[in-house]
This record gives structure tokens, sequence and C-alpha cells, in this order.
């Protein structure tokens, strides 16, 4: 983790989700569908919890949530959707994770397939590149909400791994096992979180730039832009 930062993609990402509302608020409500099968309760059910405040970040209306949940728990009919990650490599050598829910695997991964090989990228098979990921809580804040020593004496009490400190603000990296307990201890301090998910983190980086960094861009635009894409992750580090 020392070193790297999720700030950009974070900036970036929060900008692709406020052009694209709608589409936001399509792909949230298959995450909650998928997990109210669990249970509609969200506090028996940290999967719906963690949706369900996906949802409202993206500003997704409290009645379309509660629908989305009906159908996901078999009160109201829906489509069955599938959770499947798909595997990578981008221009430079960079993997790529495309984390999807799908009705239709095939259409999926004709459309995940066609946008990789449009801009120099190659599909993989399962686990060609999966295992140099983790599943991460990452939580983002800005530096004008907290003073850093409080917020290391919060976070690193609550189970926090690591606390890193740059330009944007801080980034609190948690285990997936602690991430809720960290995110509930920042709540109760009343401390405003930009961003606070789960992510898969790579454990080495590849640096690209140039033509390499254009192309990869390209990819992750194209598959952020996929209807059936939840999130994409990188191990690339793009030069300024």
């Amino acid at each position: 983790m020392a070193g790297h930062s999720h700030w950009k993609n974070i900036k970036r990402k929060k900008a692709v989700i406020d052009a694209r509302r709608g589409q936001a608020w399509s792909k949230v409500a298959r995450l909650i569908m998928i997990a109210a099968r669990r249970g509609a309760n969200p506090d028996d059910n940290l999967a719906l919890r963690f949706a369900m405040d996906k949802a409202r970040t993206v500003n997704m209306p409290n009645d379309t949530i509660e629908k989305a949940v009906k159908k996901g728990s078999g009160e109201l009919g829906g489509q069955n959707f599938e959770s499947v990650l798909y595997e990578g490599y981008g221009p430079g050598g960079v993997a790529i994770l495309a984390d999807a829910l799908t009705d239709n695997r095939h259409r999926t991964a004709g459309e995940i397939r066609m946008i990789f090989d449009k801009h120099g990228g190659a599909i993989g098979t399962a686990n060609s590149v999966g295992w140099m990921f983790t599943k991460k809580g990452v939580i983002a804040i800005e530096k004008s909400k907290i003073d850093e020593d409080k917020l290391m004496e919060i976070v690193l009490e609550a189970g926090a791994e690591d606390v890193q400190t740059s330009e944007d603000g801080y980034e609190v990296t948690t285990t997936l096992h602690d991430f809720e307990k960290v995110r509930q201890a920042l709540t109760a301090a009343k401390i405003e979180m930009v961003q606070a998910d789960v992510m898969m983190i790579p454990s080495q980086t590849v640096s690209v730039s140039g033509d390499h960094a254009d192309k990869l861009q390209k990819i992750v635009e194209g598959l952020e832009a996929n209807d059936d894409v939840q999130n994409v992750y990188t191990n690339a580090e793009v030069a300024e």
C-alpha cells in the first residue's frame, strides 16, 4: 500500500458517477438485489447495508432503494443477476479486474472482450491476475474534516491497518474484517467521508505513461461505461 494513493481514482470515479447518475442508480440497484437475497434486513445483512450506503452516496431515492431490496428478497419479481469477475491485461502489462453483475454471462463476456481487444488489451483466464489483488476497506477523508493526529487515534483504535496523507487528504486502509468497525467509528465521531468502500488493492504496481496510459484509460472508461460492470481495478501507477 505504501506510496500508492487512490485519491486520483476516487475523484475521477466520482465525476463519472455524477455524469451518469441514471446508470449509477441502475448498477447500485443490482448490487442491492444481489445482497438482499441473503435477507432484507440491513441490520442482519452487512452486504445489504454496504449496498444501501453506496446507493445513498449516489443520491438514490429511498423508495427506489426499498424497491430494489424487495426485488432481491423475492417480495417483488425481478431479474436474476449473478456476480462475475473478469480478468485481463492492459497495455504495458497492467493487470485489470472488472467486477460485474449480469443476467447474461455470454453477452457480458463478449462485450468485455471487445473493450479489451479494441484498445490493445487481452482477456485472461480465471486468477490470471486476480492473485495480485487483496480485498481491503478504503476510506477517504478530506484534510479539512479532521486533524491528522485525531484521525489516527480514532481509526487505529478501531482496527485500521494504515493511514496515508497526501495533498488531497487522508486515506485509511483496513482489512475486510475491520472495515465496518472503522467506518462506524468515524461515523460516531461525525467525520464526513468522501468514500468508504471495499476495493481490490494490488500487491504490486506497474508504471505506465504515454500511449500505454492513454489506451489503459480507454479500457477502464469503456468497462466503467458498461451497464453490467460494477467496479474496475488496475495495478497501474499512471504518470502525470
